[in-house]
């Protein structure tokens, strides 16, 4: 199946557009809708609205289809992009059939849990050899091995989306905050508490951002059932209201995090009471012991807590480690350090999880930019109304000086707007009747009445604040194998800590310093920094680059963007500002200009292409009467007949001529145009060539400056595909700086080009969102731009720019670059540290207080490494004054 056909879906009768969002998360609070739509073929949600000239149509849906209901609850199904199926050999030779995964089990992220059982379903069907996740193509894909003798690939897709469908509407996925995790090894006690559940197919915690996700199967359990068994375990949950990164019972972790700090406090005071005690009186020992003992009791109150959970479920973790260390110091009688373990120790968590509020608030700030009520127009009466009650449709009047409390579309008043909430810009912007708004935004001038759109948890705001807080959850490469390698180091340290003092005493060491020599080992080889090293340095990148208006929807994004090396960008919209303008009118002899722009609008006024707007424009900034036209008829991609009075007129460019002889002037006037980087009309009445009109795009302010800083920075090949004419793009490409430029594409050949590029090396795709969801689909990253007024960028893309400028994309490339360089030396402190230490503990060359100020050491310093991020800006660029006008007026 060629990549032409994928792309033409239309949806059918009934489309909901609401299915499986979720970045890792599934609101869906059981009701059950939205996963029940499966699309045929490739629907890449960008649906190919083919734009003759380079500039996006309208998008229109088949019937029934219902962009924006209201399902009456808060929260709002986001669709997300799905990618057309793929035709690549299995990795081990044979045939082989790629899904997208979001296609086939909506919601879905990895390869356990719902995906198990989708695999499953489909090994059992008759020609299938094997199902697996694959990710080379940068996005998850189910890859279905298959013999092409017994079953076709036609069928076997109808097979898999039938079977998806089955699978995802019998096995969902919930999302809750968590409230009372101490720390991440409470994760993993809640992630093997529940996964004991019949019925529960996985449970994973993503413990910066608090949030549980579960994938059961909905006919052998209830949501009711798994909180009760979380509420067993002593952990609340709650489902998350849409727009809030942070619980609603402000970080209620019960008394556990308020606590934390002054127990540690108590437990430092004991322990140097407990020391000068012993140094300066003449008390009995078991005065200091016992000082010593409740110092413990304090400084380990929580680790106590967390590994008597973890043994009940016959698991060894971070905690018990730390717990038999310190236990195992005292029964030796070196209860000092047995009590200044466990004091490091809770103080290290304690701060560790300051910091990471730090975090969650710079999150959460941006949401606390909604206002809480919206005045709201009701009969004569202006009313103050709580946001979350104020329906669609409704008016709400917002004063100077006051915050935006709904998303809208202005209908009476001018003003200016600060948008820096949502764009990063804190430069105003102009404003007047029928502009959208943004809640969060400032009215900085006149008074404003905004009739509403989006409920507040829709609004742009609340969905930024979802993305960024369930980033985490979007594991990348170097947060998987920190995870992976933690899981599997906790256990082998605690069997190398048993079996090393026997080894040690069976070579003739006394049994005490055989054990505490063991014991310096635990805490040496605890992977405590390694546990917390990616999360604390994606949650701090994703907020920095939340404030700097780049939205990045995961880990794993920003780990691929730093790794690009190519760049692909869309030209209208992008490069160029997209609003094309009459630059020049070139009558054919004999005809005066007042006929032919005439002539043209009169057709031209019955189209809604931007083209035909800057001609209909142009007529009537010159006084030009044009009589009206009737009887509209468009030629794909070549232009436009219609009836004037009697007379029939043809305005298109060469190609709707084919076959006609056209005069030599006309040809070479438009070759000249062409030449100088404009697109060409020609325009006939009744056979009678009057001429040719030339327009052009006007160049983005910036644009050339931010290709310099890209290519300084070392992206190796920039590329820009259009669907204009190739001339015209290559005029414009030459402008900007960039290696090469490809026109004239369809949306289907941007996909290709996307693809070959990728070949040689991670390919980002910039474009305005609007007509690039499949190229952006394609890319191993997809960047859209100005995303506050797009739905289709916020959903397709995988970082979007708020703002409708190009500068912010060398500060998210350089950001991603920097977190990834973060979570590389926190990998590196990590294990490096852990490692030197172990070496020491087994050589006996370190005492336990020695190994545990490093081990607590090294877990504040990553963290610290990883909020560096929080502290990045985006640097204002100061653009190169540019022409505005990106051509050479042509003599006409």
């Amino acid at each position: 199946m060629g990549p032409a056909k994928a792309e033409k879906h239309v949806h059918g009768p009934g489309c909901k557009h609401d299915h499986g969002h979720d970045h890792g998360h599934d609101h869906a609070h059981d009701h059950g809708h939205g996963e029940k739509h499966v699309h045929g073929p490739g629907c890449s949600h960008g649906h190919d609205h083919d734009h003759g000239h380079g500039h996006a149509h309208a998008h229109e849906h088949g019937p029934g289809c219902d962009h924006d209901h209201d399902h009456g609850h808060h929260h709002h199904p986001k669709p997300k992009r799905i990618r057309p199926p793929g035709h690549r050999p299995a990795e081990g030779g044979g045939v082989a059939l790629q899904l997208d995964l979001e296609g086939a089990l909506p919601g879905e992220t990895d390869d356990v849990g719902r995906f198990q059982k989708l695999e499953a379903a489909l090994e059992a069907h008759r020609g299938v050899t094997e199902v697996h996740l694959r990710r080379d193509a940068g996005h998850a894909e189910v890859c279905i091995h298959y013999k092409p003798e017994v079953v076709s690939a036609s069928q076997l897709l109808t097979a898999a989306q039938r079977t998806g469908a089955e699978v995802a509407e019998r096995y969902k996925n919930q999302t809750w905050f968590v409230r009372g995790m101490e720390s991440g090894d409470a994760a993993t006690t809640i992630e093997t508490g529940l996964g004991k559940l019949k019925g529960v197919l996985s449970a994973s915690v993503a413990y910066a951002s608090e949030r549980l996700v579960v994938e059961y199967d909905s006919e052998e359990i209830t949501l009711k059932d798994v909180e009760a068994k979380a509420k067993a375990l002593g952990y609340a949950l709650e489902v998350p209201m849409q727009g809030h990164a942070c619980s609603h019972h402000a970080h209620g972790g019960g008394l556990g995090p308020k606590l934390e700090m002054p127990l540690v406090v108590v437990s430092g005071v004991l322990l140097v009471a407990g020391w000068l005690l012993e140094r300066f009186t003449q008390l009995p020992a078991l005065v200091p012991t016992l000082v010593w003992a409740l110092s413990m009791a304090t400084g380990g109150f929580f680790a106590i807590r967390g590994s008597v959970k973890s043994l009940f479920q016959l698991r060894i973790d971070i905690e018990t480690m730390m717990v038999v260390a310190a236990l195992g110091a005292a029964v030796l009688g070196a209860w000092f350090e047995g009590a200044f373990l466990l004091f490091l120790f809770g103080a290290g968590h304690a701060l560790e999880h300051r910091a990471m509020d730090r975090a969650r608030r710079s999150i959460e700030s941006l949401g606390a930019l909604r206002p809480e009520v919206a005045r709201v127009r009701r009969g004569g009466d202006v009313v103050e109304v709580p946001v979350g009650e104020v329906q669609r449709g409704e008016r709400i009047v917002v004063r100077p000086g006051d915050r935006v409390a709904l998303d809208g579309i202005i209908r009476e008043g001018r003003s200016s707007l600060e948008q820096a909430a949502i764009t990063g810009e804190s430069i105003p912007v102009p404003k007047k009747p029928g502009d959208e708004v943004f809640s969060g935004t400032i009215n900085c001038e006149g008074m404003l009445e905004v009739e509403v759109t989006r409920l507040s948890s829709e609004s742009v705001l609340a969905r930024v604040v979802d993305m960024v807080a369930e980033a985490e959850a979007q594991k990348g490469p170097n947060q998987r194998f920190a995870q992976r390698l933690e899981r599997t180091v906790a256990p082998l340290v605690m069997i190398g800590a048993l079996v090393f003092p026997v080894v040690l005493i069976l070579l003739g060491t006394p049994v005490k310093e055989a054990i505490l020599r063991a014991v310096a080992l635990l805490v040496a080889a605890s992977p405590c920094a390694l546990a917390i090293s990616t999360p604390s340095a994606v949650l701090s990148a994703v907020a920095a680059a939340a404030r700097g208006g780049v939205l990045v929807k995961g880990g794993i994004y920003l780990e691929l963007l730093a790794k690009v090396n190519a760049i692909a960008f869309d030209k209208t919209g992008t490069l160029t500002v997209g609003r094309p303008k009459l630059l020049t009118t070139a009558p054919a002899e004999g005809v005066s200009r007042e006929e032919l722009l005439g002539t043209a609008a009169s057709v031209e006024a019955l189209s809604a292409h931007p083209l035909a707007k800057a001609v209909v424009e142009a007529a009537a900034e010159g006084g030009i009467h044009a009589p009206a036209g009737s009887d509209l008829e468009a030629i794909h991609g070549k232009g436009i007949r219609a009836k004037v009075g009697d007379a029939q007129v043809d305005v298109g460019n060469l190609a709707l001529f084919e076959g006609q002889p056209v005069p030599a002037d006309i040809s070479a006037q438009v070759d000249r145009l062409e030449e100088a980087g404009q697109t060409t009309m020609v325009v006939r009445k009744a056979g009678r060539y009057l001429g040719v009109l030339g327009m052009a795009d006007t160049l983005r302010p910036g644009a050339r400056h931010v290709v310099h800083t890209l290519k300084d920075s070392g992206i190796e090949r920039t590329v820009m595909l259009s669907g204009d004419n190739a001339r015209v793009a290559k005029s414009i490409a030459a402008q900007v700086g960039l290696d090469e430029a490809r026109a004239p594409l369809m949306p289907a050949d941007k996909v290709t080009a996307v693809r070959e590029m990728g070949r040689k090396g991670s390919v980002a795709m910039v474009g305005d969102g609007v007509n690039d969801a499949p190229a952006l689909a394609a890319a191993a990253v997809g960047v859209a731009m100005g995303g506050a007024g797009s739905d289709a960028a916020l959903e397709t893309a995988d970082v979007v720019l708020m703002s409708d400028d190009l500068s912010r994309l060398p500060f998210a490339l350089g950001l991603a670059r920097q977190a990834t360089a973060v979570m590389q030396q926190n990998l590196v402190i990590s294990l490096g540290i852990s490692g030197i230490l172990i070496i020491a503990a087994v050589f006996g060359l370190t005492q336990i207080s020695h190994a545990v100020v490093l081990h607590e050491g090294s877990t504040l310093l990553v963290v610290a490494n990883g909020l560096r991020l929080l502290a990045i800006r985006p640097q204002a660029m100061k653009a190169a004054p540019e022409p505005t006008v990106s051509v050479k007026p042509v003599a006409g």
